[in-house]
């Protein structure tokens, strides 16, 4: 009888020690990405990490996996609404294959003026109501990160929308963006990001369009002799967590992330814009490419070329999605 009493007492102070060392253990957070640690998305996501453990003292650890060492682009939403991880910030282009296609206005050109007037977007009301559109698919809306504004590349000068005439121009899978190329004339090829250098390279495509960081850092000016700082679109993130996982954090937790998650989209913002204009004076130092600036009547005709993008995506977007943003930023393209 004794030995049966001490066997429960036992058991009774192990399962007991077995609780408090599982409630003591930290809440485990998988933020995966597909970029390199030293891109600002990558620094972006180290921030949060530090951030998110500081604020919840010690409550949450986030283990960050970049360069897709978990999921590849494909593969990362699946996963997340699995709950297989955490945390992504995919670009706002992946979110058209979600069944989200509100998202696929940040691809329309010459939308927004500068950051000014993206951020009276992404950091306003209307960004709100377009990261609530996540919730039905499992997946919980936390902010944007910046990449920044595109500029055009080709083996040629581009200064008038004639310029792009025949030429196969690389984008990324996006709708809005292939209406873009086709109404400058040029011929849309989508292709992955890790393949663009080299297409670039043998002359399999004739000309692409990136953020200054994302020329340099993949060596593309190596290949374009020529490079316009059009401005005429923007590339970025939305960070998301598996809406489920975060809805069901102890409230004191989840403020902590807020907070942290605020903290970091600053960070993210301002390395983004840093890091593009050190870029785009790198180019020019390298001597490899040619950097032009449109004047302002150059830029007002790429804006009529394109502005039919608009009227034409109205109906895959959603005329109401496009007006809220003319309303917010002040600013209609086409008039």
């Amino acid at each position: 009888m004794k030995k049966t009493l001490l066997t429960l007492t036992t058991a009774v102070v192990l399962g007991l020690s077995s609780m408090y060392a599982y409630a003591a253990d930290p809440i485990v957070i998988k933020f995966s990405h597909v970029v390199a640690p030293d891109t600002p998305k990558g620094k972006a996501a180290d921030k949060f990490k530090a951030l998110a453990e500081e604020k919840t003292k010690g409550a949450v650890k986030v283990e960050v996996y970049p360069n897709s060492t978990l999921y590849k682009d494909k593969e990362e939403m699946e996963a997340l609404q699995m709950g297989a991880v955490q945390m992504l910030a995919p670009s706002l282009a992946k979110f058209g294959p979600l069944g989200v296609k509100e998202f696929e206005v940040f691809d329309l050109p010459y939308i927004f003026r500068g950051y000014d007037d993206l951020h009276k977007v992404t950091q306003g009301e209307v960004g709100a109501s377009l990261l609530a559109k996540l919730e039905p698919k499992g997946v919980k809306g936390l902010a944007y990160w910046d990449n920044g504004f595109k500029v055009m590349s080709a083996g040629k000068p581009l200064k008038a929308p004639e310029d792009y005439k025949g030429l196969k121009m690389r984008i990324q899978s996006s709708k809005v963006l292939e209406a873009q190329m086709r109404a400058l004339g040029a011929n849309p090829q989508v292709m992955p990001f890790s393949e663009t250098y080299q297409a670039l390279q043998t002359g399999v495509v004739d000309g692409t369009e990136n953020p200054p960081s994302n020329l340099f850092t993949q060596k593309m000016h190596e290949v374009q002799k020529n490079a316009t700082v059009t401005n005429h679109g923007y590339l970025g993130y939305a960070v998301i967590a598996n809406k489920d996982f975060w809805e069901k954090l102890p409230e004191d937790v989840r403020k902590g992330l807020d907070e942290a998650m605020k903290e970091s989209t600053d960070f993210a913002n301002q390395i983004a814009k840093e890091e593009n204009d050190k870029a785009l004076e790198a180019v020019k130092a390298s001597g490899k490419t040619e950097i032009y600036t449109p004047t302002e009547d150059e830029t007002k005709a790429m804006q009529k070329a394109l502005a039919p993008v608009h009227t034409e995506m109205a109906e895959r977007i959603g005329k109401d999605v496009i007006d809220s943003v003319y309303s917010a930023t002040g600013f209609d393209p086409s008039k």
